[in-house]
């Protein structure tokens, strides 16, 4: 699916993520800024990624604030702003994942 518009999830509190999703070019780019990226940036990135492709989304750029998020936050943060950048949010598809 192409991305519509650019979109933003998430908080900057603790234990949360803020993830902005706009179009890319040539894969999914991730910009990720963490405190724990050291050990956790791997997960991160993969989680983000792994949903975005569960929308169909090959090409896009994402920037990622974490603040501590756990991988249940981090994914319901993807899928919402993957809806809001679809322009699907009228018709959310959370059974799906």
């Amino acid at each position: 699916m192409e991305i519509k518009k650019t979109a933003v999830a998430g908080t900057l509190e603790s234990s949360d993520i803020q993830i902005m999703l706009s179009q890319g070019e040539s894969g999914i780019q991730i910009d990720l800024d963490s405190e724990v990226k050291a050990k956790f940036g791997f997960q991160i990135e993969e989680v983000i990624t792994a949903t975005l492709r569960q929308f169909g989304i090959k090409n896009a750029k994402v920037k990622a604030v974490d603040k501590g998020a756990l991988d249940c936050v981090i994914k319901a943060r993807t899928i919402t702003v993957a809806q809001r950048a679809l322009g699907t949010v009228e018709k959310p598809a959370w059974e799906v994942f």
